[in-house]
């Protein structure tokens, strides 16, 4: 599926192309009933996390409930498609993640395109992957976890959120640039991958980190390198994996996406509302504190970042040669 970054900044401004009236009429009393937020994946994924959190900011800004749907599968596709066919309206949105750029090259026949069926409404956070293996494995460092990796040929494997998951994805990057052979093990979510892990029935992870980091906070499992450029504040003592593996760098994302021809005043709405909260002192710390990053975007600007997401991963993809299941 090729995805032209001029597509994206054509329909981006679409929405202004709607009559003033329509635009007033439907943004004038928005929110007037529950709103929903799709998510593509079960409870207790990072990007479930912090759906949450901002749905909870938006019900009291705005006075009604903004509900968090899961509705896993199909990585994401299911949330996705159901959002596209959705009523342009403002009460069912999809929380987009990086999985919808990856799914672009992913999968062969969607029967939707994002960049040109979901209009971008705002950022909420970038989010880093942590590398991490159980406290038994015998290696405490990226490069150690490397050297084990190359005496010991085709027997590691790494686990994931599923065929297309960020996590997927990192560890395809992390076999492309260390030059080392792992067997990909996904699984239908983060958390029965993470409970694996812990185990020991399974040898590495590249987790995002609000998923993760409490698992890392009390030792149940050991952190070798952090997928930034730079070391972060929540976990001062780890490592970038860049350090050791050099080009490696990967951010995971998420933010809001409407129907296509969602009026505009309903997306100005949204977007002011989602940054007033990116900036509050108490919700951004609880995104700080689970290791994301505010986004704080303009729609136009959210819609760029999942454009620039959509050429990366396409390359991973390609090269890996991983294909849906």
């Amino acid at each position: 599926m090729k995805i032209l970054r001029r597509e994206f900044l054509q329909l981006a401004a679409g929405t202004a192309l709607l009559p003033a009236a329509t635009r007033a009429v439907l943004g004038q009393a928005y929110p007037a009933r529950p709103v929903r937020l799709m998510v593509g994946f079960a409870a207790g994924q990072a990007i479930d996390i912090l759906a949450r959190l901002v749905g909870q900011w938006l019900s009291d800004r705005l006075g009604q409930q903004f509900v968090v749907e899961n509705r896993p599968g199909a990585g994401g596709n299911i949330a996705a498609e159901a959002v596209v066919r959705a009523p342009a309206d403002g009460y069912t949105l999809l929380v987009i993640g990086a999985n919808n750029a990856i799914n672009a090259t992913l999968y062969d026949n969607l029967a939707f395109n994002v960049i040109r069926d979901v209009v971008p409404v705002a950022g909420i956070y970038r989010v880093p992957q942590v590398m991490e293996v159980n406290p038994a494995f015998p290696a405490n460092t990226v490069s150690e976890f490397i050297a084990h990796a190359k005496a010991n040929p085709r027997t590691l494997n790494f686990a994931s959120a599923g065929v297309g998951s960020v996590a997927h994805v990192s560890g395809e990057l992390f076999k492309m640039l260390a030059g080392v052979d792992m067997q990909h093990i996904p699984y239908r979510g983060a958390p029965p991958a993470l409970a694996d892990l812990i185990a020991g029935h399974v040898h590495v992870m590249f987790d995002n980190m609000p998923s993760s980091i409490e698992h890392i906070r009390t030792g149940r499992l050991r952190a070798l390198g952090v997928s930034t450029p730079r070391r972060l504040d929540v976990l001062p003592d780890v490592p970038t994996i860049g350090e050791f593996v050099p080009g490696f760098e990967t951010m995971a994302f998420a933010g809001l996406g409407a129907p296509k021809d969602t009026p505009e005043e309903i997306v100005r709405i949204l977007n002011h509302e989602v940054n007033a909260g990116l900036v509050d002192a108490t919700l951004r710390g609880r995104i700080l504190d689970l290791g994301g990053i505010p986004l704080p975007v303009s729609p136009a600007e959210f819609g760029k970042l999942l454009a620039d997401e959509t050429e990366k991963w396409m390359k991973v993809v390609k090269f890996s040669g991983a294909k849906a299941s």
